[in-house]
C-alpha cells in the first residue's frame, strides 16, 4: 500500500512539471517575445496578462470579465495580446538577444501575486500595471485610459480618482 502511494505522488509530481497556466479562451494571445515583435510591426499597444497555474483569482477574471463579447472585440481589435505564465520555465528571447524564463520576466514586472495585468507602449515601455481580480468596466476605463492617450498626462491612480 505504501508503495503505491509513493508511486502515485511520484506520477502527480512528474505531471504537475508539464503544467502550465492557461489564457481565458477565445483570446488570440501570444508569448511576450512574439507579443513585442507583433506590437512593433502593427503599431498597437500591449496587454500583458500574467497569471499561474492554479490561480483562483485569475479564474474568477477569466470567467467574470473575459467572458464578455464585448471586451473580447475591443481587446482583439486594438492591443497585442500576452499572456505569461508567472511560475513558467518557459524559454522568451528579448529584442536585445537576451534569453530569459517567464518567471524571470514575472520577476522583472513584480509579478508576485496573480493576476496582474500590465499596459504596455508598442515599443514595451510600460504605461502602467494593476494587481488583482478586475471587472469588465475597470478593463474598459483602463481602455479608455490606454487607447485615449489619457495616460501621458494624467496617472492611472489620478484617472481613476476622477472617472465615475
Amino acid at each position: 500500500m505504501r508503495v503505491v502511494r509513493v508511486l502515485s505522488a511520484i506520477v502527480l509530481l512528474a505531471a504537475s512539471f508539464g503544467s502550465v497556466a492557461d489564457p481565458p479562451d477565445g483570446y488570440p494571445f501570444v508569448s511576450y517575445d512574439e507579443g513585442l515583435l507583433a506590437a512593433r510591426r502593427a503599431d498597437k499597444p500591449i496587454f500583458l496578462y500574467f497569471g499561474r497555474l492554479g490561480c483562483g483569482w485569475c479564474d474568477l477574471t477569466n470567467k467574470q470579465a473575459f467572458s464578455d463579447e464585448a471586451l473580447k472585440r475591443t481587446f482583439t481589435d486594438h492591443y497585442v495580446l500576452v499572456y505569461v505564465d508567472a511560475e513558467s520555465g518557459r524559454r522568451l528571447t528579448l529584442p536585445s538577444g537576451e534569453r530569459i524564463t517567464e518567471m524571470e520576466l514575472g520577476t522583472r514586472f513584480k509579478a508576485f501575486a496573480t493576476p496582474l495585468f500590465a499596459y504596455l507602449e508598442p515599443d514595451g515601455k510600460l504605461i502602467f500595471k494593476i494587481a488583482g481580480v478586475q471587472t469588465v468596466k475597470d478593463f474598459v476605463a483602463y481602455d479608455r485610459f490606454v487607447r485615449e492617450g489619457i495616460y501621458r498626462t494624467k496617472d492611472i491612480k489620478q484617472y481613476l480618482a476622477e472617472t465615475p
